[in-house]
């Protein structure tokens, strides 16, 4: 989708102006849910579905063809280590978890550290030259995805904010400057 001419010329200018810390309440609401997760260390499978269904409902066959086991072994090793390469490569060994969903499990379980790599936020770091590669905004590498992280906390310590507030205003601001509509319709994340 693409953006129409964006009012400023820098993205720290776009941000300054369109900043958001306030969370949506059901996203705020799932991230309360997935605590336990977090505090235990991997996620339930029912879990693992929940935040299918807020990231993309349509893997959802997918992630439903994992083991429990599979599910608690690969979210283990995800957050029990601190390498973000490793991260993404054992939460991408599940079923239906690619780049765009394995940040999604991230950001809802560590929004402080997180955000979602989705197609309008990455349009829009385009259309800013903060990324070169991928202009549409889909196929993401883990190589693109810990660019993006370097991005988000970046500028999430330059607002002392989230990483997922610097990423729900990028969002809401490609949202707001769009043309046209993406997925038939406004659209969620």
């Amino acid at each position: 989708m693409p953006l129409k001419k964006l009012p400023y010329q820098r993205l720290d200018q776009l941000i300054a102006i369109h900043l958001s810390t306030e969370e949506d309440p059901p996203t705020s609401h799932l991230m309360k849910e997935l605590m336990p997760a977090r505090k235990r260390g991997y996620l339930t499978t029912q879990e693992l579905i929940k935040v299918c269904r807020w990231k993309s409902a349509r893997a959802i066959r997918h992630i439903r063809r994992n083991r429990p086991g599979a599910i608690k072994r690969a979210t283990q090793q995800a957050f029990c280590t601190r390498n973000e390469g490793r991260k993404l490569t054992a939460l991408m060994e599940l079923h239906g978890v690619r780049v765009p969903m394995a940040s999604a499990i991230l950001t809802l379980t560590h929004p402080a550290r997180y955000g979602v790599i989705d197609i309008r936020v990455w349009q829009l770091l385009h259309k800013m030259g903060k990324v070169t590669t991928r202009a549409r905004g889909a196929g993401f590498s883990p190589k693109e995805w810990e660019h993006f992280l370097i991005i988000l906390r970046g500028l999430s310590q330059k607002y002392h904010v989230k990483a997922r507030d610097i990423e729900r205003t990028l969002f809401q601001i490609h949202v707001r400057y769009q043309r046209g509509v993406l997925y038939g319709g406004k659209g969620k994340e």
